[in-house]
């Protein structure tokens, strides 16, 4: 983990980048304490010690199915479900955490990858097996920004600097046609781009990272000053940082202000998580 250091900071986004109504601004400041921060996603080889050391099982693993990007599918998969808004999302029987694209899939090979196929509720229960938490979205956006004012990326303005790629987003038009012009189609491993100013690697891109805070897009507007903590009332819950599947042609959430959620049930082939704690005083002996 990373000690972030307490302070200031202006949460959100009301510029051109910004999305409508997943409510990014308006821009206010908010003053944090210092906390720590999992430098990394959790990989599927740390999700894989938790389960193996509680028997958890996912609410993917539960339900029996999860959705799969169909792009990861093999040409000849069979005809199923889709989300009606996202067509390119297929309900695959069988997928979770242990088999992302379905039975004939596994993560062997993928240790060092994010875990995905989690919900909210399977990303707190590893967070307490762990001795941790949830970020809460404002210490998540204010390590994501580490330490840069007002950057729209966690390394500055430019999405490509010196035509460089710093995290793991699509290439192309997305979904139909992904050039893999980083190298990567799907996830990447955790370490797989430099990390930003407080050591934190892939704070956007990748996967969408679980928060602890309700998600409501108003909160803002009613948000304290002083380490807000999101709504008290609401179903879905926050996530950050976009994901692999993330491109100005269709999503520009892979931004350091950019606001997702979901369900607490929930869990996709895009979603993954990282954990916090607080940063308690040492104790005297």
């Amino acid at each position: 983990m990373v000690r972030v250091p307490g302070g200031s900071f202006l949460m959100g986004a009301e510029d051109d980048w910004a999305v409508p109504g997943d409510g990014e601004g308006s821009v206010h400041p908010v003053r944090l304490g210092s906390f720590w921060i999992d430098r990394c996603t959790v990989t599927n080889a740390e999700f894989e010690d938790f389960a193996d050391a509680t028997g958890h099982r996912t609410d993917a693993e539960r339900y029996g199915w999860s959705f799969v990007f169909a792009g990861l599918l093999p040409d000849d998969f069979p005809d199923t479900r889709a989300v009606v808004e996202a067509p390119w999302w297929r309900q695959v029987h069988g997928a979770s955490w242990r088999r992302p694209e379905g039975p004939a899939s596994e993560v062997r090979d993928r240790a060092g990858h994010p875990v995905v196929h989690v919900s909210w509720h399977d990303a707190a229960a590893y967070a307490a097996w762990a001795g941790k938490r949830l970020p809460t979205e404002a210490e998540w956006e204010y390590a994501a920004r580490g330490p840069l004012a007002r950057a729209v990326f966690p390394w500055g303005d430019e999405l490509e600097p010196g035509g460089g790629h710093l995290m793991n987003m699509w290439q192309g038009t997305c979904p139909c046609h992904n050039s893999v012009a980083d190298g990567w189609y799907g996830t990447v491993p955790v370490t797989a781009y430099p990390p930003n100013g407080y050591g934190l690697h892939l704070m956007c891109g990748n996967v969408w990272e679980c928060c602890a805070d309700r998600y409501s897009p108003a909160s803002y507007a009613r948000s304290p000053q002083d380490g807000p903590r999101g709504p008290s009332l609401g179903v879905r819950r926050v996530l950050r940082g976009g994901s692999y599947l993330c491109h100005a042609s269709y999503c520009r959430r892979y931004r350091v202000a950019a606001r997702g959620s979901s369900t607490p049930g929930s869990g996709t082939g895009n979603q993954g998580f990282r954990c916090a704690r607080d940063d308690t005083p040492a104790r005297s002996r």
